[in-house]
């Protein structure tokens, strides 16, 4: 079995607005409507994960013996 290639944020995004926009036509039959829509919140789920990540990442730093503290702490 191949593993799947992860696929960026950027590219789950572009995905995620494309479906939108077909959606909001109104012209996509409904199975296909619904397909839509559950890779929608999928894509939704993944883009939400990865910037949760993000923000946590960004919002550490290390300090001076090399541990990883939260940057609110920093100035204390």
């Amino acid at each position: 079995m191949v593993k799947e290639k992860k696929q960026t944020f950027e590219a789950s995004l572009a995905e995620l607005e494309e479906i939108v926009k077909q959606l909001e036509t109104g012209e996509v039959p409904l199975e296909d409507a619904l397909d839509q829509f559950q890779k929608g919140i999928e894509l939704s789920k993944l883009c939400q994960d990865t910037l949760t990540n993000a923000e946590e990442t960004l919002t550490k730093i290390m300090s001076e013996d090399g541990q990883e503290v939260p940057f609110e702490e920093q100035g204390e």
